[in-house]
């Protein structure tokens, strides 16, 4: 199929612009059209392009135009650790301030700039904020050493993760892969069997992210009937309907998910919609290119090696602490 020429093809231009399409209509929408045709979805999942102000403003636009339509709304996000819900709690309910809330809940380094309107929002609006990530350690550890690590839990820590972890889709697995060949770090050893366990591993740690997060936005739902669920994510975990989106639909078929996805273009290009961009989801939002964290390839081969090497560092026992 041929790209499709939307209404508006004004290029972008700052990192804060961003253009809304509806990927059925081609349609150009504001915010509030878009929480409108919104109004009857019972989870709105938005994917963001981390640290981007263009992601993040669209989120935070929209939580409020969302909220004005559908008042019994439930923030869920990525960017909390389940193992952190009692520290989130305790800041929305006023008893602790927000450096306690970054320290104790480990909030990403880009908490101020890209989460503080979203939790201020729900805080000031007294609304239900999920922390809903698998725990990070878990997570980190099921990527070192595969499945078997959740045997190793304590009860208790196993009892909050899903029953069936690593639900994933053949599609979500081959993306999966192929990203990580392509933007994973240039061990010299893509082909031995270590590699290829290595990249299995870290499939499993993604779909461990996926179905915890799917299962706690699910548990958000039970316990407000008459909620709706906006979950802030990256766009890996729900664009073309895989990773967190194939987990929600295949615990409940019949849930009313909706699926904005971001297109990154580069600054000045005009806007055109291929059948790639489409399949992303029910609503696409273009925003920029953000700038290359890296010319050199070595100096981008040592962040990594670096990021690498930080982690293995850490211990994979139930005496770890929480991260």
């Amino acid at each position: 199929m041929p790209a499709a020429t939307p209404g508006d093809t004004r290029p972008l231009v700052s990192p804060y612009d961003s253009r809304l399409f509806n990927t059925r209509t081609l349609a150009p929408l504001t915010v509030a059209q878009l929480a409108a045709e919104l109004a009857s979805a019972d989870v709105v999942i938005v994917g963001e392009i981390h640290g981007h102000q263009g992601s993040h403003l669209l989120q935070a636009r929209l939580q409020g135009s969302l909220h004005r339509i559908r008042p019994a709304q439930v923030l869920s996000m990525e960017q909390f650790n389940l193992d952190h819900q009692a520290a989130l709690d305790e800041y929305l309910a006023g008893d602790t301030g927000e450096m306690e809330l970054r320290e104790d809940a480990h909030a990403w380094p880009n908490y101020p700039g890209s989460y503080r309107p979203l939790i201020e929002y729900a805080r000031y609006h007294r609304l239900p904020v999920i922390a809903a990530n698998a725990p990070a350690h878990t997570v980190r550890c099921v990527g070192r050493q595969g499945a078997s690590y959740l045997d190793r839990l304590p009860e208790s820590a196993r009892q909050a993760l899903p029953a069936a972890p690593f639900y994933g889709t053949a599609p979500y697995q081959r993306k999966f892969f192929a990203h990580m060949e392509q933007h994973g770090p240039a061990d010299g050893r893509s082909h031995n069997e270590g590699r290829r366990d290595r990249l299995h591993n870290s499939y499993l740690a993604q779909l461990l992210r996926d179905n915890t997060m799917a299962e706690r936005i699910l548990h958000a739902l039970a316990a407000h009937p008459e909620g709706q669920v906006l979950h802030t994510t990256g766009t890996f975990h729900s664009e073309a309907y895989l990773g967190t989106v194939a987990a929600l639909r295949a615990r409940q078929p019949d849930l009313r998910v909706s699926v904005i996805s971001p297109i990154q273009v580069t600054p000045g290009e005009p806007i055109h919609l291929s059948a790639e961009h489409r399949a992303q989801g029910d609503y696409v939002y273009f925003i920029t290119t953000l700038p290359e964290a890296y010319l050199d390839p070595v100096r981008r081969q040592k962040s990594w090696q670096q990021q690498f090497a930080k982690a293995a560092a850490r211990p994979c026992d139930r005496s770890a602490p929480a991260e």
